[in-house]
């Protein structure tokens, strides 16, 4: 009997200690860092990507999209935010948009957290038709991924690759949208078919 009382009493003891919230969910300054650093990227549709494009009208705009399944991808993003840092005091805007499905978010915070990009990130919101979605953002994109867009100061697309590039490509990319005045609407043979 006595053996079962103790048993019982450890027990009780055990639970007790479970239910009890741990030193980081009652500190509000670690709960407040861990909540913001677990945000969701907003989702946009067609309409709300078109709505952001026009927003940047008037600069030279750089838009990646992205996956953290996509291994091109992953490859190339820690270079698109180094040039994002590189070029924005010459008035280059950027803005992510990762294609990421529901069940993948802790990839893509992880994702995030590690390469730091000072620019805004969103994600396709995963309830539309993507072929519509990329057909509408670019009529040359077939879904092939990573998808880089360059739009000139007049919102048009001045330049795209499909497939991951080099940096002088991307560099060469930049200093044509930088320079430019108005954009051209066609893109380099170089440049179109990707690598």
């Amino acid at each position: 009997m006595r053996r079962y009382l103790t048993a019982v009493a450890v027990m009780g003891l055990l639970c007790s200690a479970a239910a009890m919230p741990s030193p980081a969910q009652t500190s509000p300054a670690k709960s407040t860092a861990k909540a913001s650093t677990a945000a969701t990227l907003p989702l946009i549709d067609l309409a709300g990507y078109k709505r952001l494009v026009e927003k940047y009208r008037g600069k030279p705009l750089l838009v990646t999209f992205w996956a953290t399944w996509c291994e091109p991808c992953r490859d190339e993003f820690p270079m698109v935010v180094a040039l994002a840092e590189q070029y924005r005091p010459q008035g280059l805007s950027v803005f992510g948009v990762s294609l990421d499905a529901n069940a993948d978010m802790h990839v893509v915070r992880r994702f995030l957290a590690e390469f730091r990009p000072q620019f805004p990130n969103y994600r396709q919101d995963p309830q539309i038709d993507v072929d519509e979605f990329y057909h509408g953002v670019n009529p040359n994109w077939e879904g092939s991924m990573p998808e880089t867009i360059f739009y000139g100061r007049d919102g048009r697309i001045a330049v795209h690759f499909t497939a991951e590039q080099k940096r002088e490509t991307f560099e060469q990319a930049i200093h044509a949208i930088l320079g430019a005045r108005s954009s051209v609407n066609r893109t380099p043979p170089a440049v179109a078919a990707g690598n």
